[in-house]
């Protein structure tokens, strides 16, 4: 399959979110089609061992914020293609550029990556420009990761927060099926 394909219906995506390859009513085009992106022998060093023993390559979109600078990179992959095979590639084009975010897509399956928050995820449409720039507004706070208190039940209320409320749980007879079937979570002692 050619990447072609993946890149029509790429570009009817970034269209659907609110993207724009062309000036319009809504502003500036904010849509860059593989601009080059020159890497210095030093640059290359930094970025990891052997990538593409190239000194140039081309993101295949480069996504502008309000201000027309980089924003996200979006990596495009033929349709047969997993989108994660290019997430180093991405990482490297994204840091050429002071980019934080990333988007992955063979124009079926697409990843959101946030370079500075975790992996990427899967997403089912691409985000807006609104939508990424509040995101680029939450900051992880480290002084709050330090002072959060963690229980016992800590993982499972990040996955079932009312759990203590349900019947099963409630019910100490009950408790140990309640634990058993809804899993690995439960990895605690019983609240008292």
């Amino acid at each position: 399959m050619k990447e072609a394909t993946a890149r029509v219906k790429i570009n009817k995506l970034l269209e659907a979110a609110g993207w724009r390859f062309f000036k319009n009513g809504d502003g500036p085009a904010n849509i860059q089609l593989e601009p080059s992106v020159n890497l210095t022998a030093e640059e290359l060093d930094r970025l990891g061992e052997n990538f593409e023993k190239l000194k140039k390559g081309y993101i295949d979109f480069l996504l502008l914020n309000e201000k027309g600078f980089p924003f996200i990179v979006l990596e495009a992959k033929a349709e047969d293609k997993e989108p994660l095979a290019a997430k180093e590639q991405a990482r490297k084009y994204a840091r050429s550029q002071n980019c934080r975010f990333v988007i992955l897509s063979n124009g079926n399956l697409h990843y959101f990556w946030d370079l500075e928050r975790g992996n990427p995820y899967i997403i089912t449409a691409f985000p807006t420009p609104a939508s990424v720039l509040g995101y680029q507004k939450l900051v992880p706070d480290p002084k709050r990761l330090i002072e959060e208190v963690v229980e016992d039940d800590y993982v499972v209320l990040t996955q079932r927060p009312s759990y203590a409320s349900e019947a099963a749980w409630r019910n100490e007879d009950e408790r140990e099926r309640f634990i058993e079937v809804n899993g690995s979570p439960f990895f605690f002692a019983p609240i008292k």
